[in-house]
């Protein structure tokens, strides 16, 4: 080995680099050389092929040698896995299994990651069979790969069986865990390994915190994203640009839309995600023409706009009415980026249409303008537009084409029968709730969610499993006399039409929006802190109102996090200016 180090042949080789043309020049020389089958040789110019992106070139190198090791074929599967082709990796590990080598918990940790890139769930079992079967089960760092490999299949019982299973955990794996279970929606989950690893007395990494942060961003968990922050700042840890866009991410997603913004102007190096994250967060709280102007910023100081930037820049466009410049964006990411719209553009676009009331504009817009049938994201926004604005006749016309393409989405029909009830038709509505029942088509049942000292309380319609539900029910009843003194009238459209206008009103009141607002209140009397609310709907319409005046009367501001934004209410008035 020495002395290919030393061997004009290998300094060809590492001359050459990750290029696949002086790679092939070098090889040529090997060949002349005399050198076409040193095993050494050959594993290195197949490893650079592989860095240079030529797994098929790397392949055929390791094909034609005639006694090949256990080494080339693990390195070439480690080099594949760690470059982006996991389907390279996997074609070299069953080279390793074909000729019956000898494998390395390298070979294994590095398959185990290309199948969890692939997301190819019965591949990877197959090889965690093989690495029980030959020893390697309880190998760390093999139950570590197994735990990524499984989390990213969605298999999370399974990747949690295994890192408990796992003795001596290394900061790898309990980042594994935390990021298995903020990847698939667990938020929730991953704080909780998070702090059980506190507990354990592991030392967390950046990217630990890069995870902690992100389901503190889902999770809408502000206290704890504020004490990583702490962490951070006090071991003055290097700020890359994966952790800057997390803290970013976490104060967006919280609600502190400033406090992203200082973290993001104080940022040296920022990416496409870290600026998106930014715009689509000013679009979020209806600071649209921020959105616009950090947009512009982007194009003169920043890193190419991508599709996901032009997503985020047409939303904050739609949620603030500006029309004019979503129609500049959507052109501007054609002729000037080359950029091909995804349904999410065309759905944003008739989205800030209908936003707007021009649904003339939003249909001729989807005839015009979308190649091709449009998908049910474009009709539903479109649906959206028509019951916001009172179209009924579009809206049903709308909702006939939504059901012909998911039948089976109980939401679709939740919206017609609104429609229908908005416009009198009562026996349309009646039709539409019995195909539900017959078809057992049930509406999503909403939820809010308010954090106090770190503790979350979830709150449904009409909640009354809280320990505290008395005292919330006495002080919600109070807060609606003054609300109703102050000038708020229900809106009782908001429910079934089938009830009476006061079991209407009675149904509206203990909305899980408002038991929240109420419980926040109660627990934070004095305090001049703002409430924050996590719904996982749309926040209806009543609720939106009722909360309007809560924040008046009780000189607070009152925070809403819902399905679509952020609704930032204050002295009677809300940011979204009612484009929600």
């Amino acid at each position: 080995m020495d002395l290919h180090h030393r061997s004009p042949e290998y300094n060809a080789l590492l001359l050459a680099g990750p290029r696949l043309g002086p790679l092939k020049q070098a090889h040529a020389r090997l060949i002349v050389a005399g050198h076409g089958l040193s095993l050494p040789l050959t594993t290195k110019l197949a490893t650079l092929a592989v860095a240079a992106g030529a797994a098929p070139y790397a392949r055929l190198l390791a094909a034609s040698h005639p006694a090949p090791d256990s080494f080339l074929f693990c390195t070439l599967t480690r080099a594949a896995a760690h470059r982006g082709l996991p389907a390279a990796a996997l074609t070299f590990y069953r080279g390793l299994l074909a000729a019956a080598l000898p494998f390395s918990s390298f070979a294994f940790t590095a398959v185990a990651k290309a199948c969890a890139d692939l997301s190819a769930l019965r591949a990877g079992m197959a090889v965690h069979a093989h690495a029980i079967l030959l020893g390697f089960g309880s190998d760390r760092f093999v139950q570590t790969a197994l735990v990524v490999q499984y989390s990213k299949c969605g298999q999370l019982a399974v990747a949690r069986k295994l890192f408990d299973a796992i003795r001596d955990r290394s900061v790898v794996a309990w980042n594994a865990m935390i990021s298995g279970y903020e990847q698939n929606g667990l938020a929730e989950r991953a704080i909780e390994v998070y702090k059980e690893m506190q507990m354990a007395g592991e030392a967390p990494d950046s990217a630990t915190f890069v995870a902690t942060l992100s389901a503190c961003a889902q999770a809408g968990a502000l206290d704890l994203g504020r004490e990583v922050e702490r962490h951070i700042v006090s071991e003055r840890m290097d700020m890359n640009v994966f952790l800057g866009a997390a803290l970013v991410n976490m104060y967006v997603r919280c609600g502190l839309v400033n406090k992203a913004r200082e973290w993001f102007d104080r940022l040296q190096e920022r990416n496409v995600v870290t600026w998106t994250s930014m715009i689509a967060g000013y679009g979020m709280h209806g600071h649209g023409h921020e959105a616009i102007k950090l947009f512009h910023l982007m194009r003169r100081e920043g890193p190419l706009p991508n599709d996901v930037t032009f997503i985020a820049v047409l939303s904050a466009c739609a949620h603030a009415g500006l029309v004019s410049e979503g129609r500049d964006a959507f052109a501007t990411m054609k002729s000037v980026y080359g950029l091909v719209p995804r349904a999410e553009h065309y759905c944003s676009m008739v989205d800030m249409y209908g936003r707007a009331g021009l649904l003339d504009d939003a249909m001729q817009f989807i005839r015009n303008s979308i190649p091709g049938e449009p998908g049910p994201e474009v009709w539903t926004a479109m649906l959206g537009a028509c019951k916001m604005h009172k179209n009924f006749n579009l809206g049903v016309e709308v909702a006939e084409r939504l059901i012909a393409l998911e039948p089976e989405n109980p939401s679709h029909r939740v919206l017609l029968s609104n429609i229908y009830a908005l416009s009198g038709k009562m026996n349309h509505v009646e039709k539409v709730r019995n195909t539900m029942i017959k078809r057992r088509l049930k509406k999503q049942i909403g939820y809010s969610l308010i954090e106090i000292g770190g503790i979350a309380h979830l709150f449904r319609m009409g909640e009354k499993s809280h320990p505290q539900t008395r005292d919330i029910y006495r002080y919600l009843e109070e807060l609606i006399h003054r609300i109703t003194d102050a000038g708020y009238v229900p809106e009782t459209d908001s429910v079934l039409h089938e009830l009476e206008e006061e079991e209407r009103e009675f149904a509206l009141r203990y909305h899980g929006e408002k038991l929240a607002v109420a419980f926040g209140l109660m627990m934070s009397a004095g305090s001049t802190a703002p409430i924050r609310i996590i719904k996982n709907l749309r926040i209806c319409r009543d609720c939106h109102l009722a909360i309007k005046y809560m924040s008046a009367v009780e000189n607070r501001e009152i925070i809403v996090r819902d399905k679509h934004r952020f609704h930032h209410f204050k002295d009677g008035k809300c940011s979204c200016q009612e484009y929600w």
